[in-house]
């Protein structure tokens, strides 16, 4: 790292999904004693930072997302001292911690809520959302009404999501000032940043007034745009920017829209980051791709925004099983990945080249259907691939033994190595880390792009056809990292195989090349 700039905006981070990661206690459920015995995989990848997806007390309505005690961990993942470890171990190996937070919600059996609801003239009534009568806002995960009936209160209240996850009242100033303390006991232990589930959500409509969307069947959370959620995020990153250290939020603003996601960042003094959602849907298309990667230039460089990059996720299909099944497409798209501008979210197992485990309805646990991507990582070749003797909690990917972190380490040509490979290379280039984005012409079933940083430059060319193309670039280039390992380290000639995406450098004789690659 340069040190030019804050960590985050050259960083690698990689997604752990606790229950899925690694298992401890053997009982099947993956813990954080399971990430810290397994933190070195994540340094030997390259990344610089990990990102927990919910690890706080919780009924486990939504896996997590419903949280009943925001300042201790869950005992299916251990403890408060469990966590201090692995931030320990964490910050040891040169690794960053960066923790969900959820605003938008609690558990339904949060002690706030429960006061909440215990009558309407409790202190706490007005922490969450109340109404005599709901409105047509629709929720996620089940589509139905976004307002429940109390019997015991004899209101309706808010919940964007689950009916176990009633939305909090962040006009409420004690609601502001409760989570603010969050996020400070956290800080105070040591963690180095936080990724904010549905950080557009916060703010509601004051009104309160009907959506012909909501109508026509779509769920709010999809479209919520409200000023007031870039007022809380102001408070949030007011909070942050008190200590010191870089310490970063990233915000879940799932909006498909590039030019709205961007005012998110707001003037440098709301999120540092948001994730970029258009790639998580996008099949291998290369009219998608190039469409999105010009969109994310235009808008996001424009208010000077830092982009995120991310294929997979655990609210999404792999991107492995969205190209097909295909390892080609996916190794390919690692080149991809780790090459454009902005800061690369790796999915826990992505770099193993994993699909999605088969869910059955007798295996099914998720309310949302998106049980497939969390499936549990494989260690070890044989069964049960690291996971003590018991079955875990869903059932693992295929080829989970083939491609398994012990198989993969041991073969030269793995999914595992080429992303150790590529995170090697943005680490030694300038160009790859924080340099500037430049389109480069090519066939139309190819992307192409020139990344430069003073003297150094890079190009990385993707061919999504199934057959060969060409690509012809001016000067003398040499092939620095192949998708497949076909003409690695050899001179570039301009051809390209099926599906196959290539990372060039300057000949070593010839570095001026660098400088027109057009």
């Amino acid at each position: 790292m340069t040190g030019q700039h804050p960590w985050w905006r050259e960083a690698v981070v990689y997604q752990v999904y606790p229950r899925s990661f690694a298992d401890a206690a053997g009982d099947g459920v993956g813990d954080l004693a399971g990430i810290r015995q397994h933190l070195d995989h994540v340094r030997d990848l390259g990344a610089d930072a990990i990102w927990l997806s919910p690890v706080y007390r919780s009924p486990m309505a939504d896996a997590g997302y419903d949280i009943s005690d925001h300042t201790d961990i869950d005992p299916a993942f251990g403890d408060l001292a469990d966590m201090d470890a692995l931030l320990a171990e964490a910050h040891r190996l040169g690794l960053r911690v960066l923790m969900d937070f959820v605003p938008n919600h609690t558990s339904d059996q949060h002690p706030w809520f429960r006061e909440s609801r215990s009558s309407r003239d409790n202190p706490k009534r007005d922490w969450y959302i109340w109404r005599d009568e709901p409105n047509n806002w629709r929720a996620a995960l089940g589509a139905g009404s976004a307002w429940t009936w109390d019997e015991q209160s004899g209101q309706y209240y808010l919940h964007l999501f689950l009916p176990e996850q009633p939305d909090l009242n962040w006009r409420n100033p004690d609601v502001v000032a409760a989570m603010h303390d969050v996020l400070r006991f956290w800080l105070d232990r040591g963690v180095d940043g936080f990724r904010i589930d549905v950080a557009h959500c916060v703010g509601k409509d004051p009104q309160f007034a009907d959506d012909p969307r909501c109508a026509a069947g779509q769920p709010l959370s999809d479209f919520n745009d409200q000023p007031y959620s870039h007022e809380v995020l102001r408070g949030l990153r007011g909070l942050i920017d008190s200590y010191p250290g870089d310490r970063v939020l990233v915000g879940e603003v799932n909006i498909r829209s590039t030019r709205q996601v961007a005012e998110y960042y707001g003037a440098d003094d709301e999120l540092h980051m948001s994730f970029n959602f258009p790639p998580l849907d996008a099949p291998w298309d290369p009219v998608v791709f190039r469409m999105c990667v010009r969109e994310v230039e235009r808008e996001l460089g424009a208010a000077a925004a830092w982009p995120t990059w991310v294929l997979s996720n655990h609210d999404n299909e792999r991107h492995r099983t969205r190209y097909g099944g295909s390892l080609r497409r996916t190794r390919a798209a690692a080149v991809m990945l780790l090459s454009l501008r902005g800061t690369p979210f790796l999915f826990q197992g992505e770099e193993l080249g994993l699909e999605n485990a088969v869910i059955t309805p007798e295996n099914r646990v998720d309310p949302g259907g998106r049980d497939g991507s969390r499936a549990p990582i494989p260690w070890l070749a044989r069964h049960p691939h690291g996971w003590s003797g018991k079955d875990p909690w869903l059932p693992f990917p295929p080829d989970a033994g083939e491609l398994s972190a012990q198989s993969s380490a041991g073969d030269p040509g793995s999914v595992l190595r080429l992303y150790r490979r590529l995170i090697a290379e943005r680490r030694r280039s300038p160009a790859l880390r924080a340099g500037d984005w430049t389109e480069l012409p090519s066939p139309p079933e190819v992307l192409a792009y020139a990344r430069r940083a003073d003297a150094d430059t890079r190009i990385t060319v993707i061919n999504f056809a199934d057959h060969p193309r060409r690509f012809d670039v001016r000067g003398d280039w040499q092939i620095r990292v192949s998708s497949d390992g076909d003409g690695q380290g050899e001179a570039f000639t301009g051809r390209l195989l099926g599906e196959q995406a290539l990372l060039l450098e300057p000949r070593q004789e010839n570095p001026a090349a660098a400088r027109s690659p057009v």
